[in-house]
């Protein structure tokens, strides 16, 4: 196995709030981070607490429009960020990015669903080939440490328990089912999934993350990089595109409540889901960089709590001191689960991850920074996007 290249940069333990219990046998790279697609959502925050914790921090990002509108630097992404402005495709760009870099954290990707299901080259080509061109750049300018953020969505359905007590793995709703209208999977009860379930890829989301997954891993594995994959569950906080009705549920849902209209929940809104602040995303992944006892794993992070979307969305308007009911659909969407939802125990012993953000709090963190925002709704547009191709 070919050994990493280290830098003979000093390594530290400390933090402001004390250490944790991995991090007593921890290695920090005191450095230069590079987040790819770090001027978005979760990397801003990233950014963030990487930045309170001393470290220098790179961000390349193309600044998509979907996410970013106009292509100008977020007024939200920390002036002490370096930002290069780039295409994860473009091996140029990479190379630049990473010179000097001593880890990398990999966030940059198309999300959502619904949208990767036809749009499927563009999906592949951002999430595929842009993976494999940062890990070619990273074949001559070896780094310390590799993080990417994965994805809940690589479970498909989450584990089930049996009316015997049995756990129940890969489980799935058959479409004529769905086309009655029976949403639940009858005489199984959800209960949290941890990361032995077998991945099953029901979208081409799904497929394209846990692609990136065994790509990282088995590239880290080779080269010598301690490498780690986080499952991100149900992310959500400030910082949200409110405008891109591809985004996280509760940015979706916001965006219609701003512009007076129902949230619109697909089935019957009783699936069951694990939403996780941004900012306990944050910090998962800072520990994740700095311990040891990541490499070479695959970890959950999400809140260890569920809650249904109908609950989400009801939560949410009450908070915003909007008196508008949701509207379920009963409707189904192609590459959709019924629950999946976090079992956070590895993170816990490996990481010494614990939530410090209740959902309570968190809605109200999301609810102060939309306050005197505007959004452009564009749900019905994306709505009758995946209808019309029988998607939905």
């Amino acid at each position: 196995m070919t050994s990493v290249i280290h830098r003979g940069l000093p390594w530290h333990t400390s933090r402001r709030s004390g250490p944790s219990p991995a991090a007593l046998t921890s290695r920090v790279v005191a450095g230069t981070i590079l987040i790819t697609g770090g001027a978005g959502f979760i990397g801003s925050h990233f950014a963030d607490e990487l930045l309170a914790h001393g470290y220098r921090v790179r961000v390349l990002d193309d600044l998509t429009p979907q996410v970013h509108g106009g292509g100008e630097r977020p007024e939200y992404l920390s002036s002490g960020v370096e930002l290069l402005v780039g295409d994860v495709r473009d091996p140029d760009a990479v190379a630049k990015a990473v010179e000097g870099a001593d880890a990398v954290v990999h966030l940059a990707a198309r999300v959502g669903v619904g949208q990767s299901m036809y749009e499927l080259a563009e999906y592949t080509a951002v999430n595929s080939l842009g993976t494999a061109v940062l890990l070619e750049a990273l074949l001559h300018r070896p780094v310390e440490r590799l993080l990417l953020a994965s994805s809940m969505s690589v479970y498909g359905e989450g584990l089930y328990r049996a009316p015997d007590g049995s756990l129940v793995d890969g489980v799935e709703r058959p479409r004529e089912q769905l086309e009655r209208g029976e949403w639940e999977l009858d005489g199984l009860e959800p209960v949290p999934t941890p990361e032995t379930k077998q991945p099953a890829l029901a979208s081409v989301y799904a497929l394209t993350k846990y692609g990136q997954e065994r790509l990282c891993l088995m590239f880290g594995s080779a080269y010598g990089i301690p490498t780690t994959a986080l499952r991100l569950f149900n992310t959500y906080g400030p910082r949200q595109a409110l405008s891109n009705p591809y985004t996280g549920v509760l940015a979706i849902f916001a965006s219609r409540l701003l512009n007076g209209r129902p949230p619109l929940v697909f089935e019957d809104g009783r699936q069951r889901r694990d939403f996780v602040s941004v900012f306990d995303v944050a910090r998962a992944c800072r520990l994740a960089l700095e311990s040891d006892r990541a490499a070479g794993q695959v970890l959950n992070v999400g809140s260890g709590e569920s809650v249904t979307v109908l609950e989400i969305a009801e939560r949410l308007a009450r908070i915003l001191g909007v008196d508008i009911e949701s509207e379920a659909l009963g409707r189904w969407r192609a590459g959709d689960i019924r629950h999946c939802f976090a079992d956070i125990t590895r993170a816990r012993e490996l990481l010494g991850y614990e939530p410090q953000v209740d959902l309570e709090a968190g809605m109200r963190d999301l609810a102060e920074w939309l306050a005197g925002r505007t959004a452009v709704d564009r749900v019905d547009a994306a709505t009758q996007e995946l209808s019309s191709r029988g998607l939905l």
